[in-house]
């Protein structure tokens, strides 16, 4: 009798451990999403004026451009949608460029504040 019960229960218990796991899969793929946007809201606060817009910009914008690059990681571990799965690659490919500008951007204004005429000549070379 115990022989017969054993694959009875577990068949009846199955789909509920199935869906578990995928309720699980589904709430590490959001805590991974709030996580991106918990650490993102936080450096944008800890974030100072600098008395310079440009470089507000970019140093508002470089959590924000992390934070897509984190979140797409996140659908391209957990999401399903092909088209979605794609858009998160392109997410990952654009935004890591973009940071990388910034930071670069950052890093040039940085060594060259206390000369503003470095940074303009460097502008107008760009420009021609």
């Amino acid at each position: 009798m115990y022989l017969t019960l054993v694959p009875l229960v577990a068949v009846a218990v199955w789909p509920q451990d199935h869906s578990m796991s995928h309720m699980a899969s589904q709430d590490t793929n959001w805590a991974a999403l709030m996580k991106s946007m918990e650490t993102m809201h936080a450096a944008m606060a800890a974030a100072e004026p600098s008395g310079n817009k440009d470089a507000d910009f970019a140093n508002l914008m470089l959590p924000h451009h992390q934070a897509a690059v984190d979140m797409a990681k996140t659908e391209l571990l957990f999401g399903d949608d092909p088209q979605m799965r794609r858009l998160a690659q392109e997410i990952i490919t654009d935004q890591e460029s973009e940071i990388q500008l910034m930071q670069l951007w950052v890093t040039r204004h940085a060594l060259h504040k206390n000369d503003p005429t470095l940074l303009q000549d460097a502008g107008a070379r760009e420009d021609k």
